[in-house]
């Protein structure tokens, strides 16, 4: 078992929580939202927070790994990013840069494996380099994977698997009255997870409770944690917290348990 102390936002109470180890969510997806909140609050500009942010990330796959999560799926840059301000933007280009320079050695170390999903040929030349290091460094690791959706959109996901069985149908190598849920899955851009591609556990930071066009096919019975913390303060006590949650509910699928 797993044990933290968990602080009662209203009474200010203490309490050690305990974790079944036996049932921690093999895939989380995070929605690292609040770097914006957290550096305004501090009179600090965005882009600090958005440094913060970046530690966080190491201090959270490190703590998800340890807990046994399989696969931690972080949502890095979404597809409308772009429309942020260009100083704000290409500073978010070069965190992966930054970021995979520094804590690469650290993921060996942890035998952390990093996948990246999302439309990667449009990013930054130098940004594209340091993803395809990443990846080609830990490839060989067999613990948990640290997946970032990287100019990723759920809804153009879900576009481009639906294009590219088309092409199949086309090509006359797919019968249209064959396409399942299954083969949908595998043309999306978490197919080569497997059994492992759809979250059980979707955590929200900073107080927001919407999807923002993440995963939109994947989390279709997911369990989400909306959480008031900003991004930048969450830690590993945040992250059980949230698993904490988790484990509380009864995932159903639709169906009845006794």
């Amino acid at each position: 078992m797993f044990s933290f102390l968990n602080k009662d936002q209203q009474t200010g109470e203490v309490a050690e929580l305990q974790l079944d180890e036996q049932n921690i969510p093999a895939h989380v997806a995070i929605i690292m939202d609040g770097n914006g909140r957290w550096a305004q609050q501090r009179h600090l500009p965005r882009i600090a927070g958005h440094k913060q942010g970046m530690n966080t990330v190491k201090t959270v796959a490190k703590a998800a790994s340890h807990l046994g999560v399989k696969v931690l799926t972080l949502y890095a840059f979404s597809t409308e990013n772009w429309k942020r301000p260009t100083t704000e933007v290409n500073y978010l280009m070069k965190l992966p840069v930054d970021f995979f320079g520094t804590f690469v050695p650290d993921l060996v170390k942890n035998n952390i494996r990093v996948k990246v999903m999302g439309y990667t040929d449009q990013l930054p030349t130098a940004t594209q380099k340091a993803v395809h290091d990443a990846i080609e460094a830990t490839q060989a690791c067999t613990g948990m994977v640290l997946n970032f959706a990287l100019n990723y959109g759920g809804r153009a996901e879900i576009v481009t698997a639906v294009q590219s069985l088309a092409r199949q149908v086309q090509a006359g190598q797919l019968d249209p009255a064959t396409i399942d849920e299954d083969q949908i899955g595998q043309h999306l851009m978490t197919g080569d997870l497997g059994a492992l591609q759809d979250p059980d556990l979707l955590i929200r930071t900073s107080g927001e409770e919407r999807l923002s066009n993440f995963m939109l096919w994947q989390v279709a019975y997911s369990e989400f944690v909306f959480m008031d913390r900003h991004w930048p303060d969450f830690d590993q006590t945040t992250l059980e917290q949230a698993i904490y949650q988790y484990q509380q509910r009864h995932r159903r699928f639709g169906g009845l348990t006794n």
